[in-house]
């Protein structure tokens, strides 16, 4: 098998002119190991089984030579077998950016059939599908793969966890004999070197980046979380981390969608990508996160299959997953392009062995980090504050703008420079919800000096909530909830609530509960302490530019 191949330019490898110039205008510079390392061979004809990561330019790896090497016709010459929809809509997408001439079209499941059989119809020359909605057109006599001349099995070992092996198989078994094949995958588990085996003629073996799967690029560290506090520990991470683009891992569709839930009523924006939404919604989803409106997107692991958005710096592992190729999966949504990236996974105390697994099968370490306290929290927000005040004073126009403004309150006399500065810092601070005033408690939240430490597990994913047994529960008697009358009739969102509260009564965001908004009530869990705390200081709060009385709720 060999290794990572040397430094090339697109020029040497082969592709024809019209190729180089596409990849010139995109802003291609130089080919990545992988594309230097697979494009010549598969040029000359060769099959091959290629290990690469997500994210290191396996697309244009084969793309390239597959649309170089096909006939240009109305029958289908090349196909590309993606495990998720979103992935064959993003290879399409890089196919037709290579090649705008040639006839293309992505063929997947959850939408209508009569755009996919119409393009069928009319004529193609590459097919990017998942297996599923291929068999099914096959089965109906609607897709030819008769004269195929190349195959391409992208992404193989998420094809093989996802149980479309047998699906894989039925296709490569409906195309030609003579036809070129191409595996790409970021592992090689045994069924898929059993695929090669039995389907490809003689393939060169090309590993990119060493015998093991490639993480190191990827800062990865470490909390430990009991399980009933991973919400409360995920808003603080969130928010120490603010602005962020930022995939959180859930196990389950329900715990995907609680935890959206729970974040957007504590002001956070973020949206859930699970099994049940919708194709439409899916894409709603994500087109807001990759235009930058969403910061946060909590998604399953199938949902997120496929899932390739370059601005994602984070991955937060909510619920550890399965096993190591999982793991693997995850934590290279992020780092994508020669980036850094950082992924910090949740482990209770019952899933020590996972840290000490993740160590020795990767060879890397993984740093323990604490929990931000309230006062962490409040130093990450004047930070952000601080920065955001860098760039308007660096910002030459609105400098200029302002500084008119200044003039004409000093010219008034009834300003000093101090009080100006005071007055607009103050308004700023509280449209961003920024406390200025005394730091809060340094000290760790209340639940992590009642947790005890693990002293390490077995296996992977061993904890969960019956097995989480560290702390004491909290009583009944110590929830309670505060009425505040001001409700949906008002315009009033979660993040407005949140932000009074915090701001004019410097109760920390992370220890604000559940919230329920009416029609012209609404509902705060708090601490019984921190309500009688507030009550005594305030019976009223400014709630968008409404003074709303506030009361225990009975």
């Amino acid at each position: 098998m060999t290794e990572q191949g040397s430094e090339h330019s697109f020029d040497s490898l082969g592709l024809d002119k019209h190729l180089l110039v596409a990849l010139d205008a995109l802003g291609f510079e130089a080919p990545t190991p992988v594309q230097a390392d697979t494009i010549p061979r598969l040029l000359r004809g060769t099959d091959m089984v290629a290990r690469a990561r997500t994210g290191s330019g396996k697309t244009a790896a084969f793309g390239l030579p597959l649309l170089q090497t096909i006939d240009r016709d109305k029958k289908v010459r090349g196909l590309v077998l993606a495990p998720t929809r979103e992935l064959a809509q993003q290879v399409t997408q890089a196919l037709r950016s290579f090649d705008p001439k040639c006839s293309i079209q992505a063929i997947y499941g959850g939408t209508a059939y009569e755009p996919q059989l119409r393009a069928l119809r009319k004529g193609l020359s590459v097919v990017v599908g998942t297996p599923g909605r291929l068999l099914d057109l096959l089965d109906r006599g609607s897709l030819n793969l008769s004269h195929l001349q190349f195959v391409v099995l992208d992404e193989g070992d998420q094809m093989l966890q996802l149980g479309f092996l047998e699906d894989v198989e039925r296709i490569f078994d409906a195309a030609p004999d003579d036809r070129q094949t191409a595996i790409f995958s970021a592992t090689m588990p045994k069924p898929i070197r059993a695929l090669a085996e039995k389907y490809l003629t003689d393939p060169d073996m090309v590993s990119i980046g060493g015998k093991g799967p490639s993480v190191d690029h990827i800062e990865q560290q470490w909390m430990s979380v009991p399980h009933r506090h991973k919400t409360d520990a995920l808003f603080r991470m969130l928010e120490s981390h603010r602005g962020i683009p930022t995939i959180v891992f859930a196990r389950t569709r329900k715990s995907c969608a609680e935890v959206a839930t729970d974040l957007a009523k504590r002001g956070l924006g973020a949206d859930a990508l699970h099994g049940d939404l919708s194709q439409a919604a899916r894409e709603r989803v994500l087109t807001r996160l990759r235009a930058g409106q969403i910061d946060v997107l909590i998604a399953t692991d199938v949902a997120a299959r496929g899932l390739d958005v370059d601005r994602l710096e984070l991955v937060i592992n909510y619920d550890l997953p399965s096993d190591p190729d999982s793991y693997v999966h995850r934590i290279g949504r992020t780092g994508r392009a020669g980036r850094a990236g950082k992924a910090i996974s949740f482990v209770a105390p019952k899933q020590g062995g996972f840290v000490r697994d993740v160590k020795r099968r990767f060879g890397i370490e993984m740093e323990r980090l604490k929990v931000p306290s309230d006062a962490d929290l409040v130093r990450g927000k004047r930070g952000a504050l601080e920065a955001q005040l860098e760039a308007v004073r660096d910002d030459a126009e609105a400098d200029f703008h302002a500084a008119e403004a200044v003039d004409r309150l000093l010219s008034s006399g009834e300003w000093t420079p101090e009080q100006i500065a005071s007055a607009a810092l103050h308004l700023l601070a509280a449209e961003k919800g920024v406390e200025l005033g005394e730091l809060p408690d340094d000290a760790p939240p209340d639940w992590v000096r009642e947790s005890k430490v693990s002293k390490g597990g077995k296996g992977w994913d061993k904890g969960s909530p019956r097995h989480d047994r560290s702390g004491p529960r909290p009583r009944p008697d110590q929830q309670a909830q505060l009425f505040i009358a001001v409700g949906r009739r008002h315009g009033v969102r979660p993040k407005d609530l949140v932000g009074a509260l915090a701001n004019e009564t410097g109760i920390p965001g992370g220890r604000i509960g559940k919230i329920t908004i009416m029609d012209t009530k609404s509902f705060i869990g708090l601490d019984s302490r921190d309500l009688d705390k507030v009550l005594r200081a305030r019976r009223s709060l400014e709630i968008r530019g409404r003074q709303a009385k506030m009361e225990r709720a009975r």
